[in-house]
């Protein structure tokens, strides 16, 4: 089954490497993705697998593993046990990086809440983009 998915993005004045980086490690996300991780992030015993605590509650987070092609997809498992898949890529941009989200629309959700997590992404990757362009 195929879900309408929304691109958000965002261009920044920083290598793309440095881009993917940053935002690979999963430590930096209670800077940037208050939509994910609003508190606490621990590492857990399990490659790539973080758990933290988000505006849904304490959730776990795999990430796909450090890669060369900018690729950050990460799952998200709710308590209930609900998976939600995250596409996420950073690509080179000239002299800089695009991130591009790719926001999917869950089962249930009405155009007002699909539009406000879009907006909630777009917030988050702007937060970013002000934290790696000021240094």
């Amino acid at each position: 089954m195929t879900t309408q998915t929304r691109l958000v993005s965002t261009v920044i004045a920083r290598q793309w490497k440095d881009v993917y980086a940053y935002a690979a490690d999963p430590r930096h996300l209670v800077d940037w993705a208050a939509g994910l991780a609003s508190a606490r992030v621990e590492a857990t015993d399990r490659p790539d697998t973080w758990i933290m605590d988000s505006p849904l509650g304490r959730v776990e987070v795999t990430f796909t593993p450090e890669n060369e092609f900018g690729v950050l997809d990460h799952v998200v498992r709710l308590a209930s046990g609900v998976e939600m898949e995250n596409p996420l890529r950073v690509v080179p941009n000239g002299d800089g990086a695009e991130l591009v989200f790719h926001v999917r629309r869950r089962d249930g959700m009405s155009d007002e809440d699909f539009a406000a997590d879009a907006a909630a992404v777009a917030a988050d990757l702007e937060k970013l983009r002000t934290i790696l362009e000021s240094g």
